[in-house]
């Protein structure tokens, strides 16, 4: 059957072919996603102005709360599928898969409502002034109801590749940056409807793709994680499993959110409006090849996880080395980006040459150590495959909040707008420190733990 060979590659593929063949669809999948955001901001600030850019801006904070709410569960379910069938557990890797869609939509209703009830004070908490709300307010309330869909086409598409349909996740991705990179210049531009068109031509792509990947587990004949009955009943031990490796990837988003917050009201306070629009097309540029690291984490988890619940750490250690070079390299190459040619990019996003000018300063002194970051996050997404979830909980925690959050209290107080830029590459300095320690002690006792065996998944 076509699951039990996707099953004998995870484990006798040379890793190499094997990050290869799940790398590359994720690696796609996610940077067609990250370009139909990036399509939107184009449109948006060529058509609509650099107060709209600004305005989208305001709202990543609440885009990386519903980001980290679906990843909490995604993530982690993905991992467990990974590793109970590395193990041979293929009932509970279902019943995972049932708790995961329960999950999905409890935690969904609950985060929607709660941003449609209070929409207006949280855009004002997180920076809106009078310039800005009216294009942060427009933006959210009509993504909102995408949000679900969202959620849930992210949670069973990392299902889906972790359960080996790696190809299949990747056409998933594409349907819908495709139809949105199709939909937005239709709903900014020729319908005129500006940021919120932007919304709503999401909205549509993000529907039609959670038709598809839903569609793949209602049938019995795509392996062993499908929709099927008995499944669904909440077990206690498997939820506390997914939401804690999870965890991991959700305090990322939800450290980025806090981040968001502060650097919006800093910028604001040093810098006025240019500086969260300049901050934006920032956020927007590192985002789009963070994105790419991730697709080949996500390559890399269900090769990590499976092989580490078989007990074959020599593929364990060589799947992670192979995954930090790649990764390294992208982060190489979009640190040569914002260190030559900052303008260039800048003006991709804004006509205005004050802004563009204000921008490419940006990029060149916040990316200063940007290549670092790929090898940062493949460690944390390394622990979280092989369920060390303290490790990979600690890690997020490393760059995020321990080194950033302080750095971005005290440099502004003597660099000004500056400072605040200086904040990025000094975090990426000192939480690089700590990742390569933890690796090099995780790898030390995977050399010493002796004849592998069957790591026990549950």
């Amino acid at each position: 059957m076509n699951d039990n060979r996707n099953l004998r590659e995870l484990a006798g593929m040379p890793v190499g072919r094997l990050l290869w063949k799940y790398s590359l669809p994720s690696v796609a999948g996610m940077l067609v996603m990250q370009l139909y955001s990036i399509v939107d901001r184009i449109f948006i600030g060529q058509v609509v102005g650099s107060d709209a850019i600004a305005g989208l801006a305001i709202t990543f904070p609440v885009m990386n709360i519903a980001t980290a709410l679906g990843v909490l569960v995604g993530a982690g379910a993905s991992a467990r599928v990974s590793l109970f069938l590395g193990a041979g557990h293929e009932e509970t890797a279902r019943r995972v898969l049932g708790n995961t869609l329960v999950l999905t939509l409890v935690i969904g209703v609950l985060y929607i409502g709660a941003f449609a009830l209070g929409m207006e004070t949280v855009l004002g908490w997180f920076g809106a002034n009078e310039v800005t709300m009216p294009y942060a307010h427009d933006f959210m309330m009509y993504i909102l109801p995408g949000l679900m869909m969202t959620n849930l086409t992210f949670s069973f598409n990392n299902i889906m590749r972790a359960s080996g349909f790696p190809t299949r996740a990747m056409v998933t991705m594409f349907i819908g940056a495709g139809l949105n990179i199709c939909l937005a210049p239709l709903f900014i531009y020729v319908l005129d409807m500006g940021i919120k068109g932007a919304a709503i031509a999401t909205d549509i792509a993000m529907t039609v793709s959670m038709v598809f990947v839903m569609r793949h587990f209602f049938r019995s004949s795509n392996g062993p994680v499908t929709f099927r009955r008995g499944i669904y009943g909440i077990d206690r031990k498997l939820v506390w499993g997914i939401l804690g490796i999870g965890a991991a990837p959700f305090i990322v988003n939800v450290a980025s959110c806090a981040i968001n917050i502060f650097i919006n009201r800093s910028l604001l306070k040093f810098g006025g409006v240019d500086a969260i629009a300049a901050s934006g097309i920032f956020v927007t540029y590192t985002v789009m090849l963070c994105c790419i690291v991730l697709g080949i984490c996500q390559g890399m988890q269900p090769v990590v996880g499976f092989n580490y619940g078989a007990g074959n750490y020599g593929r364990v250690r060589r799947a992670f080395w192979i995954a930090s070079g790649a990764a390294t390299a992208v982060t190489f190459l979009g640190w040569l980006g914002g260190m030559c040619c900052p303008a260039l990019i800048a003006r991709a996003f804004v006509r205005d040459a004050q802004l563009v000018e204000f921008t490419a300063h940006a990029l060149s002194t916040a990316m200063l150590l940007f290549f670092m970051v790929g090898f940062q996050i493949v460690a944390t997404t390394y622990f979280q495959s092989i369920g060390k979830i303290g490790l990979s909980i600690f890690l997020s925690l490393t760059r995020q909040v321990l080194f950033f959050m302080p750095l971005l209290y005290i440099l502004p107080s003597y660099f000004g707008l500056n400072g605040i830029w200086f904040t990025f590459f000094s975090s990426d300095a000192c939480a690089t420190i700590v990742t390569a320690a933890l690796i090099a002690w995780s790898f030390h006792r995977l050399r010493t733990a002796g004849k592998p065996g069957p790591h026990p998944a549950a």
